[in-house]
């Protein structure tokens, strides 16, 4: 994809090199610790190690904006992520998704591909979009779309 326009910064507070995601294909998703789509964590990393020789980069945003099931700080959100979940892809720092506060990713990626109906608020946790090599958000997908059934999206846009 090619340089986005606004900043990423990691969950330990460092910059996200943006350059990093030009010509790669992008798998966003909102995630949490305390939802009952937790364990698609190890989905996302089986993913993550399946593709990303390929060209796969998959981010993953904490959010507590639904049912507080993020409540940790980026301390307790990268501890549960180390020994509970363990995943090698990026985590971003904790952001909003929806409202006025949504990080200026979110709220571009819910412009390109909004959801059921036009809608473009992200409903819950773990919903997913996917961005071809060029930048282009190329599909959503919802909280209840397992991580291993986007494989053969992914694999057609690497």
């Amino acid at each position: 994809m090619p340089l986005l326009p606004f900043p990423l910064q990691r969950l330990d507070g460092s910059e996200f090199p943006r350059d990093a995601l030009q010509g790669r294909v992008v798998l966003v998703v909102n995630v949490a610790s305390r939802c009952g789509f937790t364990p698609q964590y190890t989905g996302l990393e089986a993913l993550h190690r399946q593709f990303g020789p390929a060209g796969l980069v998959i981010l993953g945003f904490p959010c507590d904006q639904f049912g507080h099931q993020e409540p940790g700080d980026a301390e307790e959100i990268a501890r549960f992520c180390q020994v509970d979940y363990p995943v090698s892809f990026p985590l971003m720092a904790k952001c909003e998704v929806n409202g006025e506060q949504a990080h200026p990713f979110y709220r571009w990626l819910k412009q390109q591909k909004p959801g059921l109906l036009g809608s473009e608020a992200i409903k819950w946790n773990f919903t997913k979009f996917l961005i071809d090599r060029e930048g282009r958000a190329v599909d959503r997908f919802a909280p209840q779309t397992k991580p291993e059934d986007l494989a053969g999206a992914i694999q057609g846009l690497l």
